[in-house]
């Protein structure tokens, strides 16, 4: 269902009128998302001013990094060019270029990325109101801002823990004040020796294809094994997937984007909804594959397919969900029970029969949770339950992976466009699309651009982790 404030303020006409007349209407900005398939480039010709600390770790790293997508750096408050930036120049064609950090009026920036590793004190907290003060008015519509960190827990400094751990609230608060113009903001915590899986999650969050999602804490890490090099263009090539909950919405979009990125898809749904599965696995050239996932065969017929039809799988991705909405009081059991069973003990049971011996190596797992599930909503007792356990899940089977190269994630959704918030009451689809710093709903194609990502051999720096895709929805932890 289309969102017609979004649509009415691509106007310029109708966004002076509501200016001029003063009226208390919201005019948020259509997104930019990026359309087929990923590209070698995806930052061409896109001007990124870089705060560099040019005595940390992720100087040269990010320098490459936007060499390499094809952006132009504009280094903010330095005398000269430094060495690592360059031989980056050099090697692809971008030089860097030295821009003041008072902004000229008639600046315009796609992106800002402030690498703050090297902070250790409150004090040096003060070069990003510096950076930000005269640069972030400058930031075009649907742009992006990045902070680089430290992960607070790894100091045993106090003051250096406290400043880096400011990085995170500074960053959801600069989200909600870019969000009215489309722009978002996160910021990457990265760890010891994470250095070189900094380059896929930054040119992932200053493209188009992370619209919908800003005011996030990443936290990139080396503990999954990860020794290949980098593959931009169709990273999945020759990768099995498994999509649960297919059909429609959030699956079938995630079913769609993976087959483009070069992945064979399985999309499984529940017997009865064959028709609209069918119509997904042919129009991607899939093979779909029914089954009820709380039957108590489903896991063992599911492994089945996988080993003798494709030798095992590569990609799982848990979609397949379910609401049944009622107050605790008036819940029936079957209600609860249905809900918990769906969203988060088929998810076990159907890991449990593949991870032996039908997962690959290096493979990957994403689980749908959602913000509900984070934050607690009324009538959903049942939901919140089973999407926070999805969330506890992910985090504490992560770690239990990571030797064998497998990463596994979850992807908390907000309000999305689909069939199902189409059915809720006017003006509580009102309300939860306009309660987010973006100020409208996400499409299904912004989760499933994150799930692609996460599942790609590049994403190897993030696992255990709880991704929300909500356009900075004001609630949830």
């Amino acid at each position: 269902m289309s969102d017609m404030l979004v649509e009415l303020s691509a106007n310029p006409w109708f966004k002076q009128a509501v200016k001029q007349l003063g009226l208390p209407i919201p005019t948020p900005q259509k997104l930019a998302r990026a359309k087929g398939a990923r590209v070698a480039r995806p930052l061409q010709d896109r001007t990124i001013v870089v705060d560099t600390a040019i005595d940390g770790q992720l100087d040269a790293v990010v320098a490459e990094t936007l060499a390499e997508a094809g952006a132009d750096p504009h280094l903010v408050g330095l005398d000269e060019v430094p060495e690592s930036w360059r031989t980056a120049g050099e090697a692809f064609g971008r030089p860097a270029r030295l821009v003041p950090l008072e902004a000229p009026e008639d600046a315009r920036v796609h992106g800002i990325v402030l690498d703050a590793s090297t902070m250790k004190a409150p004090a040096d907290l003060r070069r990003l109101y510096d950076v930000l003060h005269g640069w972030l008015p400058r930031l075009r519509s649907c742009g992006r801002v990045i902070v680089l960190g430290r992960p607070p827990e790894k100091s045993r400094d106090p003051a250096e823990a406290a400043t880096r751990a400011g990085l995170d609230a500074f960053v959801r608060s600069v989200a909600r004040e870019i969000g009215r113009k489309g722009a978002t903001a996160h910021v990457v915590y990265v760890t010891g020796r994470a250095e070189k899986r900094l380059p896929a999650l930054l040119r992932f969050l200053l493209s188009e294809r992370s619209a919908f999602i800003t005011g996030q804490p990443w936290r990139l890490s080396s503990a999954v094994e990860h020794k290949a090099d980098p593959v931009y263009v169709r990273p999945l090539e020759g990768k099995v997937a498994l999509v649960t909950g297919a059909a429609r919405g959030i699956g079938a979009a995630t079913a769609a984007t993976l087959a483009a990125e070069g992945a064979k898809v399985i999309c499984l749904d529940r017997p009865g909804d064959e028709e609209a599965t069918a119509k997904i696995a042919q129009k991607i050239g899939g093979r779909p594959l029914m089954v009820d996932i709380t039957a108590a065969d489903a896991p063992a017929q599911i492994r089945e397919v996988l080993q003798t039809e494709f030798g095992g799988v590569d990609i799982v991705v848990h979609n397949a969900g379910i609401t049944r909405d009622k107050t605790l009081a008036r819940m029936k059991p079957e209600q609860w029970d249905q809900a918990i069973d769906v969203n988060l003990g088929a998810i076990l049971r159907i890991n449990d029969a593949l991870l032996e011996d039908t997962l690959r190596d290096g493979g990957r797992v994403v689980c749908l949770s959602s913000v509900a599930g984070l934050a607690g909503n009324v009538g959903q007792t049942n939901y919140a339950a089973s999407k926070a356990g999805v969330a506890g899940y992910v985090r504490a089977l992560a770690p239990t992976l990571s030797r064998r190269g497998i990463a596994v994630n979850a992807i908390a959704p907000g309000f999305i466009e689909t069939r199902l918030t189409a059915a809720i009451p006017a003006v509580t689809r009102e309300v939860g699309r306009r309660m987010s710093a973006l100020g409208q709903g996400g499409l299904p194609e912004d989760v499933a651009e994150l799930c692609t990502f996460l599942c790609t051999p590049d994403a190897a720096g993030l696992s255990g982790e709880v991704v929300r895709v909500c356009g900075g929805l004001f609630i949830g932890a």
